[in-house]
């Protein structure tokens, strides 16, 4: 059932009907998948108006990519330490969280939609990716691992098959990523 219509806020951010709109697209994500995704839809969730949405974002992608960061920063922070647990938890996120099927989502998207790729690399995953290469810094500076590969490389080969895993529908394993860490690591 859509939420009542919230009072007109002007230009100012309401920060309930930010939240609103978010929550209303991640459940709308996963219960209608992308294509099925629209402002409008959103907009009658979440109780605004569709102009209100239109002020503040301007595609549904970048409103899935403001859920997706505060989403991971809450419930997978990049840690300082901890690179296997991560590594586990991650795998966790992409096939239980339903932020991992925004992440999962705007990976397919960015694949043919260059404007999505770029936002994504610029807003989430360059960021993302600095944070994850300082924990594997960390790592090494310590003697905890001793890489086979460059930093980014070594992102690569450890959360490409999980992704993968989690695109095509099966859940990456405890022993895949056991594995994954072992030998790159």
């Amino acid at each position: 059932m859509p939420n009542p219509p919230r009072a007109r806020s002007g230009n100012r951010r309401d920060e309930n009907a930010r939240l609103a709109v978010l929550h209303a697209a991640d459940d709308l994500l996963v219960e209608h998948g992308f294509g099925g995704l629209t402002i409008e839809a959103i907009a009658r969730e979440a109780g605004v108006a569709k102009q209100t949405i239109y002020r503040w974002w301007p595609s549904k992608v970048e409103i899935l990519l403001d859920t997706l960061i505060e989403d991971t920063a809450k419930r997978l922070p990049v840690p300082e330490k901890g690179l296997r647990e991560y590594l586990h938890a991650f795998a966790g996120f992409v096939t239980g969280d339903p932020a991992g099927k925004v992440l999962l989502t705007l990976l397919a998207q960015a694949q043919h939609d260059p404007a999505t790729a770029a936002s994504f690399e610029e807003r989430y995953l360059g960021p993302r990716r600095a944070e994850e290469r300082d924990l594997i810094t960390r790592a090494i500076d310590a003697g905890e691992i001793s890489p086979r590969l460059g930093a980014d490389a070594l992102l690569d080969a450890l959360f490409g098959p999980i992704v993968y895993s989690a695109l095509t529908g099966s859940s990456p394993s405890r022993a895949l990523v056991d594995a994954l860490a072992e030998e790159l690591l």
